[in-house]
């Protein structure tokens, strides 16, 4: 069963944790599906979070994560890697939460280069697309936390604030 918009329009903080161990589900143009389980996220949380996007203001690139949750926020780094991100919250409340792992990839560049993600992708309703979509599960997780990865320009308190959440078995 599809997560609905409801699951998404809270908290990143309540949503990124409650994402490990759900199953992310990709169609293919060709119809063959890419299912794994979600184990590594970060949560990102407004314009006060220095490590989030939003911090520096609204813009073009970051005018999705100012949408009620449940769409998709893509960008580029380093001009090769997209990451995939999950808005959350609700209108005006820019918030997302980062895909970093699923059972069988580690890493948000691996994710998108395997599930051939980019720029198409922005703005993807997850709710209603039939390419890209999260779905429930009853598989219990432990849930470990720690810093995000990569975000020392950040400063402190955000470089160390344990919004990073990985799935234990």
């Amino acid at each position: 069963m599809k997560l609905g918009q409801d699951f998404f329009s809270r908290d990143a903080l309540e949503v990124a944790p409650e994402l490990l161990g759900k199953v992310l589900v990709r169609r293919f143009d060709n119809g063959k599906l890419f299912t794994g389980r979600i184990t590594e996220v970060e949560a990102y949380r407004g314009v006060e979070d220095k490590a989030c996007h939003a911090s520096k203001g609204r813009t073009s690139r970051t005018e999705i994560m100012y949408h009620k949750g449940g769409l998709v926020y893509v960008y580029l780094i380093y001009g090769i890697y997209w990451m995939l991100n999950f808005v959350t919250g609700d209108r005006n409340e820019p918030q997302a939460v980062l895909i970093r792992g699923l059972d069988a990839i580690s890493g948000p560049g691996r994710i998108t280069k395997r599930l051939e993600i980019n720029s198409y992708f922005y703005g993807e309703n997850l709710a209603g697309s039939e390419r890209l979509w999260v779905e429930n599960s009853s598989q219990q997780v432990r849930v470990q936390t720690s810093p995000r990865i990569g975000i020392d320009y950040a400063g402190e308190p955000w470089k160390t604030i344990p919004w990073r959440y990985v799935a234990k078995r």
